[in-house]
């Protein structure tokens, strides 16, 4: 078993001063403890961006409308999105997957596109459940399904994405009702809101957080304030990490879908790595409920995985530390206490 005294281990015994690279060396012994052992891989990796619209959109919360989620799909389809420059410069799979675009895009897609909607968005969280239950385990099932057709094919790195206009508010209802939040922590600008819209975002979490706690069924009270994109990025976690893929974890988003995979699949964290700490105010709440430390705080708040892919290449850092540098003892040297 490698646990973190053998991985502190291994590095102490490598051709440099002990500690000496700081955090990147507690990288690489987080990296070698999810993966069990001392040569952890980084490539191949994928990106799965999971894509769908949220009914409380009509309530206000979001400076941008619905039909944004549609157009940015299509750039993503395209290829001119943030995610597909940034996963092509760190050599990152990338797939996309409609769970729910309430205006999909017409015409002929990509290979990597894959139609797996199961509505023209959630329901509004502000008057009644966002999903069933059958549609949040339908959900569930199409992410899981992603990261057991990644692990298969050989990725060893797999992150999660979302397009979605409104969808930081079932996150910070997903964040308060899971993590124990606050409102006014949970709530934070999302993708430029004012004032206003925060305080009707706001309003429109503290009631639906309230709704929630009332049902009996956990998995009913999940479902009532989540979106499809969200449900099948819990189920990508849990997947992925039973099949023991490593998860590299974005933004506020997609930390809330870890939220609901760690409930759901209790251990699902152990797997993970958060990439970075986002410019959401609930965010850092999210990630010291699961116990994790992210690598970056650059005020990032886009979404689409982008944190996460910006972080790669410290992912690959620790690996080669970890598989490339000399030990002391190959050198014929012994280490001075």
């Amino acid at each position: 078993m490698i646990d973190e005294a053998a991985a502190w281990d291994h590095l102490d015994a490598l051709a440099k001063p002990r500690r000496s690279l700081g955090k990147l060396e507690a990288l690489a012994v987080r990296l070698a403890c999810i993966q069990q052992r001392l040569d952890p891989v980084t490539r191949p990796r994928r990106i799965v961006l999971f894509a769908a619209d949220h009914g409380v959109v009509a309530q206000g919360v979001s400076a941008w409308p619905s039909d944004v989620t549609g157009l940015m799909v299509a750039t993503i389809a395209m290829g001119r999105a943030a995610s597909n420059a940034l996963a092509a410069a760190h050599g990152c799979d990338l797939r996309l997957v409609d769970m729910g675009v309430a205006s999909p895009p017409g015409g002929a897609m990509p290979d990597h596109f894959r139609d797996a909607s199961l509505g023209k968005g959630s329901a509004d969280l502000a008057t009644g459940p966002a999903l069933t239950l059958e549609q949040f385990d339908a959900a569930w099932g199409v992410g899981a399904e992603e990261a057991e057709r990644a692990v298969q094919a050989g990725v060893a790195v797999l992150i999660a994405g979302e397009m979605g206009i409104g969808n930081t508010t079932p996150a910070a209802c997903l964040t308060a009702l899971l993590a124990d939040v606050a409102t006014e922590t949970a709530v934070g600008p999302g993708a430029g809101a004012d004032a206003e819209v925060q305080a009707i975002k706001q309003r429109v979490v503290r009631e639906a957080v309230v709704r929630a706690r009332s049902e009996a069924d956990p998995r009913a009270a999940i479902a009532s304030v989540a979106g499809f994109e969200i449900a099948a990025m819990a189920g990508y976690f849990a997947a992925g990490a039973a099949a023991g893929a490593t998860l590299l974890l974005d933004g506020y988003v997609a930390t809330a879908a870890a939220l609901i995979a760690e409930r759901l699949a209790p251990g699902t964290a152990r797997a993970m790595i958060a990439a970075h700490r986002s410019a959401e105010p609930g965010h850092g709440a999210a990630l010291a409920h699961l116990g994790l430390e992210p690598l970056l705080d650059w005020e990032m708040r886009l979404g689409e995985g982008t944190g996460a892919l910006v972080a790669l290449p410290l992912l690959d850092s620790a690996a080669a530390i970890l598989c490339d540098v000399a030990s002391l003892a190959d050198l014929g040297v012994g280490r001075a206490d």
